[in-house]
């Protein structure tokens, strides 16, 4: 099965591997008995669904959800059944792949205008007086 992240970018259900945990939270009796929260493992590095420009953005977004092996590593316990959480999991890695591959806006070099130049010498020089007002007045000495 497919899971479809942009038009352009599928990823197969079997580069997804699944393990489940058991979870704190809600559960009740079950919580120390099923376990129903999910990690989900994704070799961001070594897969061949994601364009090179993508996965180095994934990289950089991915932070400490990445392992020193290169795998994306999610962990969803919101729910209190199995199905549910791996559908979180699923959720949010497709949210971030999506996210990285957006292509940055590029930056456009712009410079301050003659106009806010001098609104903020002008600041400054306000300030100054300002500064200087508080200070205390020194006798004239003969």
């Amino acid at each position: 099965m497919m899971i479809n992240v942009t038009p352009q970018i599928q990823l197969k259900e079997d580069e997804l591997h699944f393990q489940f945990i058991l979870a704190s939270g809600p559960g009740g009796q079950n919580v120390n008995k099923v376990a129903t929260a999910v990690q989900l493992r994704f070799d961001a590095v070594h897969s061949r669904s994601l364009p090179e420009d993508v996965r180095s953005r994934l990289l950089k977004l991915a932070g400490n959800r990445l392992t020193k092996e290169g795998e994306l590593l999610i962990t969803a316990k919101r729910f209190r059944t199995q199905e549910r959480n791996r559908q979180d999991a699923i959720e949010r890695l497709v949210a971030l792949l999506q996210k990285a591959a957006e292509k940055p806006k590029p930056r456009r070099i712009t410079k301050p205008s003659r106009a806010a130049k001098q609104r903020r010498l002008d600041e400054k020089r306000r300030r100054g007086e300002q500064k200087r007002a508080r200070r205390p007045v020194t006798p004239l000495s003969d």
